[in-house]
């Protein structure tokens, strides 16, 4: 009667589902599969293990697998049963170049994945380089914008001083009627403080009627605090107030911060 425990641990239930049996040795063991279950159900589960191996393309924890594989190659001690005539040494050969493939596989994707890594990190890098530079020539061109607007003789410079909320407060305003275009300077006002933006009103004097041409919004991010605001109004002057974020309908002239008036 066949030992079953001792064909199993034999190792030529691998060699079977590797396909590195002859012809005579692969009948012999498919006729022993019909006959015992027990041996069916470990070809099933060498199968399984090898379907498993095959499709981790992409392993979660393939240290843990690869041991795995180890410590259950560790247990079977690789010998032909009795009922095998002769050695296949040909067939060792391949189940062991198996194995070594597919450590290989682990290790390539280890490398894989380092390279994977370091490109996205290079991708990443190419990205900011090229925002940085599309900011840059941004600003190269709203500077060229501005400087050419500030010496356009058209273009009619309003002071802003400051007013009583803030004293040392100032601002200029840069109104180009053609455009309907004014650039207000706000780099000598005061930070906002949280929640609050400040608002610009065209103004006219008499009867006094204020109309909103815009925000200064992200104030604190504007480095040169120059902003550009359509303007489509016959401006007398220009105030500028502290609004709640998102603006007022109205001017809320307790927060009057700067104002002034056009000379021409």
């Amino acid at each position: 009667m066949m030992d079953i425990k001792k064909y199993i641990s034999s190792g030529i239930l691998e060699l079977y589902v590797y396909g590195a049996l002859s012809e005579s040795e692969s009948a012999e063991v498919s006729r022993i599969l019909k006959k015992y279950p027990e041996v069916r159900a470990e070809v099933e589960e060498i199968e399984e293990a090898l379907i498993t191996l095959s499709g981790a393309a992409a392993p979660k924890n393939p240290e843990f697998l690869l041991q795995s594989i180890k410590e259950k190659l560790s247990k079977r001690i690789v010998t032909i049963p009795v009922e095998t005539k002769r050695t296949n040494w040909s067939a060792y050969l391949g189940w062991a170049a198996s194995i070594v493939f597919l450590f290989g596989l682990f290790l390539l994707f280890d490398e894989n994945q380092d390279l994977k890594e370091s490109l996205q990190a290079l991708q990443l890098d190419k990205v900011q380089l090229e925002t940085a530079i599309t900011e840059a020539r941004n600003d190269t061109e709203k500077t060229r914008e501005l400087l050419n607007a500030f010496r356009d003789r058209n273009v009619i410079k309003v002071p802003l001083p400051g007013q009583e909320i803030a004293p040392q407060a100032y601002a200029a305003a840069y109104w180009d009627k053609d455009e309907n275009i004014t650039y207000i300077d706000g780099k000598d006002l005061p930070e906002p403080p949280r929640g609050m933006v400040y608002q610009v009103w065209s103004l006219k004097i008499n009867p006094l009627v204020p109309s909103s041409i815009g925000l200064l919004n992200e104030f604190e991010r504007d480095e040169n605090k120059v902003f550009k605001l359509e303007n489509p109004n016959v401006s007398e002057g220009f105030g500028i107030t502290l609004e709640p974020a998102g603006g007022s309908e109205t001017p809320t002239l307790e927060r009057l911060y700067a104002l002034g008036t056009v000379n021409s």
